[in-house]
């Protein structure tokens, strides 16, 4: 028991750790103080190591992936999400959504407002004109509450709710979400979502890791290998808005239906400050099971991320929005393209696009989605 000590430790102090001491066939969940925040009680840290020595931390607050263990192809195990080593970091007003779950509404919605059952709604607008992530006080601003952790050698899992009153950031309903974040012995994040409301909301709910299979002190991503199973975009206005069309990518910088490079059309890519940011359109999951979205492979590791998902559409972001002023992991300086996103949710801008798949929740019904981060190495 003598290393848990020391993690304990480290952690009381602000200091980091390496899963290093994690050793291989020794599975578990340790709980880890993080922290007090500005508001709200104490933050909680989960470090899941499973069978292989692959760990992920996940906190209480936000619901966030702080870090995320996985080995390359000489089976040396480096961090490959970017983040923060403190919860300051997270509370900053210049965290860009690190590793967060976000919601009540995933992406954006048009000028703030959307209308359901014949009764206009308002949202903050933080994002510009319209409204980014659940608002100025979203869920990846929240402290959760832990209702359990544990599992045995196929996997070890913690789980967190939120209850999200009647009006908060300007949503109806009181909602009611849970994730659940299962790291498998098959080297998977694997997380599950659940959701029920009182009054009819909207809600799209997703992680926002940003990775990089290099290791998060790694430049930058353009040189990822990625592939995406859609064949299709929803194309926005300027401020992000998509414009209700759906679109082909053939032809187009943002075809990854075969391996490329994020950096090998990235310049081709309009819009200031220039890069990925778009929902692509995945096919339907059949009987609710996690479908193939996308695989990204890092050459110079051989890191391979698999992903797949239930929900019906993948935001692919590109860290366009990274400039250098953000510090995180080991003091890192993060910037342009220093990590990219792969977003599980339904299409931006839902509320107010009759033609997408709704988000609308009603009372008896249950919000659920499955997203998978599968990695190996090659």
């Amino acid at each position: 028991m003598r290393w848990l000590i020391g993690i304990g430790a480290a952690a009381l102090l602000g200091l980091t750790f390496t899963p290093a001491v994690f050793a291989q066939g020794k599975s578990g969940v340790v709980k880890l103080p993080f922290g007090k925040p500005k508001e709200g009680k104490d933050v909680d840290l989960f470090v899941l190591t499973n069978k292989n020595g692959m760990t992920a931390r996940v906190m209480t607050y936000g619901a966030t992936l702080t870090e995320l263990w996985a080995p390359d192809r000489e089976g040396k195990l480096a961090n490959v999400t970017l983040g923060f080593d403190t919860l300051k970091g997270y509370e900053g007003k210049d965290n860009p959504f690190f590793g967060c779950i976000v919601g009540r509404y995933a992406n954006r919605i048009a000028k703030g407002k959307f209308t359901l059952d014949g009764k206009e709604y308002t949202l903050a607008t933080n994002n510009g004109k319209n409204s980014l992530h659940g608002g100025n006080k979203g869920f990846d601003k929240r402290v959760w509450d832990e209702l359990g952790q544990g599992g045995g050698p196929e996997g070890v899992y913690v789980r967190f709710r939120y209850v999200s009153p009647d009006g908060e950031e300007g949503y109806p309903g009181t909602l009611t979400a849970t994730v659940t974040y299962t790291l498998t012995a098959d080297n998977e994040l694997r997380i599950d979502y659940k959701a029920t409301t009182d009054k009819a909301t909207v809600v799209n709910l997703t992680n926002h890791a940003y990775f990089n299979l290099g290791g998060s002190e790694t430049s930058d991503i353009l040189g990822h290998e990625l592939t995406l199973m859609s064949s299709k975009i929803t194309p926005t206005d300027d401020s992000l808005i998509p414009t209700g069309k759906i679109e082909p990518v053939k032809g187009t910088p943002f075809d990854f239906t075969r391996p490329m490079t994020i950096g090998s059309r990235i310049k081709e890519v309009k819009g200031d400050p220039g890069g990925y940011d778009i929902n692509y359109v995945l096919e339907p999951a059949k009987d609710g099971k996690p479908k193939p979205a996308a695989v990204v492979r890092e050459p110079k590791s051989g890191r391979v991320m698999e992903m797949l998902t239930t929900e019906p559409g993948v935001q692919l972001y590109s860290g366009n929005f990274l400039d250098g002023t953000v510090k995180g992991h080991n003091g890192t300086v993060y910037k342009k393209h220093a990590g990219f996103c792969l977003e599980a949710q339904h299409y931006p801008d839902s509320p107010n696009q009759k033609d997408f798949p709704s988000t609308v929740l009603r009372p008896g019904q249950e919000y659920r989605q499955t997203t998978i981060y599968r990695f190996s190495a090659k």
